[in-house]
């Protein structure tokens, strides 16, 4: 891995880190560490780990702390499913909690 992508990655998570900490407090440097670090992500292509990148709104790019700006639910219709709704926009964001099996792609000899 080159060391520019490595060091990319350690400002992400350090900008990410500082944002969820800082939001109580400071809803609005929250929002500019935040921003940032999605700019680092964007101009490094290096993508933003999973857990991080869920507390993006798709709709508005705001960051969000669940119980802060945003909602979090639980939903069982159909596949059981988190509901995040974003207290900026209002956008809602399905995630399932189950895992989906891979299909068993055996040849049939």
């Amino acid at each position: 891995m080159r060391t520019g992508k490595r060091i990319a990655r350690q400002q992400i998570g350090r900008m990410l880190q500082l944002a969820r900490r800082t939001m109580k407090e400071d809803a609005e440097s929250a929002m500019s560490y935040a921003a940032l670090a999605r700019r680092i992500s964007m101009s490094s292509r290096v993508p933003i780990p999973r857990f991080y990148r869920r507390q993006y709104c798709k709709a508005c790019k705001r960051f969000f702390l669940p119980g802060v700006n945003s909602r979090v639910r639980l939903r069982q219709r159909r596949e059981p499913h988190v509901v995040v709704t974003c207290g900026h926009c209002g956008k809602h964001m399905r995630f399932p909690t189950r895992l989906r099996r891979k299909k068993d792609v055996r040849s049939k000899d």
